[in-house]
């Protein structure tokens, strides 16, 4: 790999851990479902020029919006507006890579053996050890949601493999387009004086909505997909697994949050799963198909 293109793939990485601020200051100050649709807009505006019509796959594109745009960000957002260990949902939040496989193995009958249903119940146990640390008995609502999105995340994961070949852009564009209505529609009725503040937002907001937006979505995405295209999974997808630890440094060094003793034990339990299917995973999904040349 390139240095250049390892350098892309790092900075991503960071990109996608310090969101864990951007997503939460965002909450706190316009609102979980505010925040969302705000992110939306942005993005939407923003991929809006790559818009195409996809025939015959309109309803996997509707079906996407809805489970991976709107049902996935609003369950995270709203984890992150009323849980504060940031350290536990960044780890728990990476449940949606055995979620993914467990999808994959009942709707497309895809074969695994010990080793990665070993590591599904490593990474689940781990996730369960953490849920159980009396320090962060008040967080359980929000590792519960984390978790309900990690499995939209898993199934919109399920959802792009029959996008296969459409641009990333394209995908977030109608992504955008079919979330916005929902959650103006959500924020209407749930949040109707956060929408009408939305005038009033600091710029400060607005600046932590287009970190999302364009940096983690587009920028993160769109680079990631790129860097797919050239090289193999089993190179790009390992280079990924610092972003847990990274958030995890990150949340400690911008909201002080504290990491117990069960804490580490079940995060190493969940990265440790995490780990090995995304090596097995990648290992075997480049023995299927072919790499496109540099």
């Amino acid at each position: 790999m390139k240095p250049s293109h390892l350098a892309m793939i790092l900075a991503i990485d960071c990109i996608w851990a310090c969101n864990i601020v951007a997503v939460k200051e965002a909450v706190t100050t316009a609102g979980p479902l505010v925040a969302v649709l705000l992110r939306y807009v942005v993005a939407t505006l923003v991929c809006l020029p790559f818009i195409r019509w996809l025939p015959g796959r309109m309803h996997i594109i509707l079906a996407t919006g809805l489970v991976a745009g709107a049902g996935f960000m609003t369950l995270g957002a709203i984890s992150f507006a009323v849980a504060d260990n940031l350290s536990a949902l960044s780890i728990v939040g990476q449940l949606g890579v055995p979620f993914s496989l467990i999808l994959a193995v009942i709707f497309f009958k895809e074969r695994i053996r010990w080793p990665r249903i070993t590591a599904i119940a490593i990474a689940i146990s781990g996730a369960v050890v953490m849920s159980f640390d009396p320090a962060i008995a008040d967080e359980r609502l929000g590792l519960l949601l984390t978790v309900g999105a990690a499995l939209c995340w898993a199934g919109g994961n399920l959802l792009f493999r029959s996008l296969a070949g459409v641009p990333v852009l394209t995908i977030h564009a109608w992504l955008g387009l079919i979330s916005v209505p929902v959650m103006l529609a959500a924020a209407w009725v749930v949040e109707p004086e956060r929408l009408a503040a939305i005038p009033q937002l600091p710029l400060s907001t607005w600046g932590w909505v287009a970190y999302s937006a364009i940096l983690s979505s587009v920028v993160g995405h769109g680079g990631m997909t790129w860097l797919f295209q050239r090289y193999p999974v089993a190179v790009v997808s390992p280079l990924t697994l610092p972003t847990p630890l990274i958030s995890v440094g990150v949340a400690i060094a911008v909201y002080n949050t504290p990491i117990t003793g069960q804490m580490l034990v079940g995060g190493l339990l969940t990265l440790v799963g995490v780990a090995i299917i995304t090596f097995r995973t990648a290992q075997r999904r480049d023995s299927d198909a072919p790499v496109e040349p540099l």
